[in-house]
């Protein structure tokens, strides 16, 4: 649906904080799916941990965040235009849970839904996987706002 080159059309995010390799599904206003390869080339490994290597939670929060925020971006009604002076910041993360460890090899699956969402504010809640199994969950609010 939206490749790496078509994420960053959208997103402000750069390497090593764009956390979205791809966009596989999504429903305006209801639903996205996207996914990160996890690769050990990934600098948090450097640090997280030698010779027992953890994807940080943090990292699987922001990576839904930022597919969140696709979403809201795409299901707000703005121009292609006007979209590229706004971005999104994320108010808060509530409710979130680590399930299992992420590893270098992993593929992270990053499935999210609207709670709510008005004109520029957007609550959602947020799933993470790595082959069908439950890795994190978290619950977002968003807004966007002017750059």
């Amino acid at each position: 649906m939206f490749d790496i080159t078509q994420i960053q059309e959208i997103l402000p995010h750069r390497y090593p904080l764009l956390l979205v390799d791809r966009i596989t599904d999504m429903e305006l206003k209801k639903s996205i799916k996207g996914f990160k390869n996890i690769s050990i080339s990934e600098p948090a490994f450097q640090g997280h941990f030698p010779g027992h290597p953890i994807y940080p939670g943090v990292l699987i929060l922001e990576g839904m965040a930022q597919a969140g925020g696709i979403l809201a971006l795409k299901s707000s009604d703005l121009s292609e235009e006007e979209m590229k002076n706004k971005v999104i910041y994320f108010m808060s993360i509530d409710k979130a849970k680590f399930r299992n460890p992420v590893k270098p090899g992993d593929r992270l699956d990053y499935e999210l839904e609207v709670i709510k969402m008005k004109s520029t504010l957007m609550m959602l809640s947020g799933k993470a996987y790595v082959d069908g199994k439950l890795t994190a969950e978290a619950e977002f609010k968003a807004m966007i706002v002017d750059k």
